[in-house]
């Protein structure tokens, strides 16, 4: 698996799939569940932050507040935190926190060892049997087509007010 490239698509799936929606329609909740769009990107943007953590700590950085929050609370709660973290910020800055947090995860992933990547045992709370490839294959990637799915389908739902902005395949 080329993990820097399922990292890349998974962050254009995310960018696609937002692109031209108004701001308008950011905070409208039920997206998913109770959540916007606005929540969404900002929860994915607390997951980019967390894997910021969990990359950096492979290169020795030994703070990883959002992987300790998100070991602390379970992710249940960890989501309602860093959602409710981020409500009164404005759709531009939780998507500029989002693709910030992505820059960070690219430029450290391209600092990683090889061997680290398909190492397993290496993040012990997430499964000894798993590697950081399929951390990033189920928790990343997988996440972000989930959610991506669910704006898609909130998107369809503007078509009718006339809110639709067509993107090019």
């Amino acid at each position: 698996m080329n993990a820097l490239d399922v990292l890349k698509y998974g962050h254009l799936t995310v960018l696609h799939t937002i692109e031209g929606l108004p701001e308008s329609e950011w905070e409208t909740g039920g997206v998913c569940g109770v959540w916007s769009v606005k929540d969404i990107i900002g929860h994915l943007g607390a997951f980019e932050l967390m894997l910021v953590d969990i990359m950096g700590s492979f290169l020795g950085n030994v703070e990883t507040p959002y992987l300790d929050k998100h070991l602390e609370l379970g992710p249940g709660r960890f989501n309602d935190f860093e959602a409710d973290r981020r409500k009164e910020w404005s759709a531009a800055a939780v998507m500029d926190e989002y693709q910030q947090a992505y820059e960070r995860v690219m430029a450290l992933a391209a600092q990683l060892p090889a061997a680290i990547w398909s190492k397993t045992g290496t993040l012990a709370w997430y499964g000894s049997e798993y590697d950081l490839e399929d951390f990033i294959a189920y928790t990343y990637y997988g996440h972000k087509r989930e959610h991506s799915a669910q704006i898609a389908v909130y998107r369809d739902t503007l078509d009718g007010k006339g809110l639709y902005v067509k993107r090019e395949k």
